[in-house]
């Protein structure tokens, strides 16, 4: 499988996934949601590892950079269980899926020269995102201030962001499924160790339990896969093609959690993704 179709697979399952984040996260707290999701991704990690014998030792700098991207994705998946809770998706989903902009700012950092075109999806990707978020007066429902929903929804990209580029970095030397698997128990040891400071429960309840796993196995589909690209020619396309989840995750909460879409909206937002995609290329 080359590096576009696992990217585009990692966008199905994540797409899904958010989905059932948005829906979930209003009855179960954000701790033991995400707990159960890393645990359950987990316990399929260790099954493919046991089926096809592909844990292989890890070296120093391998475990450094797996540790550190695990970090990274616990915060993305906080922030972003955190953004879903609040909502509204339309907002949530375009932001989250933003991080290929991460990828112009370093570069200006770094000096380099900076395209009009890619100044242009920059700009769209505002504009998209700010018509999107605008409330329609056909929307009557009541969303918590879009200030912190922002703010969580862009914490949740910069980690996505750094724990795809540290973990393709980690895969280019080392085996998929070992680092994936490192990767997701760093996060599970640090949830722990949150959930424990801050006496938090990370029981779900049983009503909650059967969903949050299957979230688990998707996103654990979705991460192997955009991961496992690391090895591959054109891995950036993975990333690419993984981005394009926060759109799916807009039309099926159109479809099924019934969110008020006006013309504008879906305008609004095939432009922001029309610019995270060409900023991605």
């Amino acid at each position: 499988m080359n590096a576009l179709a696992l990217g585009l697979l990692a966008a199905l399952c994540w797409g899904i996934h958010d989905l059932a984040v948005r829906y979930v996260s209003q009855s179960v707290s954000v701790i033991a949601s995400l707990m159960i999701v890393l645990i359950s991704g987990a316990v399929l990690q260790f099954g493919l590892v046991a089926t096809l014998g592909g844990l292989d030792p890890i070296s120093g700098t391998v475990m450094i950079s797996a540790v550190a991207a695990g970090g990274c994705y616990l915060m993305a998946g906080i922030s972003m269980y955190a953004a879903f809770q609040r909502g509204p998706v339309r907002l949530v989903a375009p932001l989250v899926a933003s991080y290929p902009v991460l990828s112009v700012s370093l570069a200006i950092w770094r000096g380099a020269t900076i395209s009009p075109l890619h100044w242009l999806a920059v700009i769209a990707i505002g504009v998209g995102v700010s018509v999107v978020a605008a409330k329609s007066e056909r929307d009557a429902t009541a969303y918590p201030a879009a200030g912190p929903t922002v703010v969580l929804s862009l914490l949740a990209a910069i980690g996505f962001a750094a724990a795809f580029a540290l973990g393709q970095y980690a895969t280019e030397q080392s085996n998929e499924y070992s680092v994936s698997l490192v990767i997701r128990l760093t996060a599970i040891l640090a949830l722990g160790l949150i959930a424990l400071a801050s006496k938090r429960s990370i029981w779900p309840g049983p009503q909650a339990l059967p969903l949050l796993c299957v979230m688990g196995v998707l996103d654990a589909i979705a991460i192997l896969s955009v991961t496992a690209a690391g090895g591959l020619p054109n891995a950036q396309f993975a990333s690419v093609a993984a981005s394009v989840f926060g759109l799916l995750t807009v039309v099926l909460a159109w479809a099924i959690l019934r969110e008020k879409m006006v013309p504008r909206q879906w305008l609004g937002c095939f432009v922001a993704f029309a610019g995270i995609g060409y900023l991605a290329l």
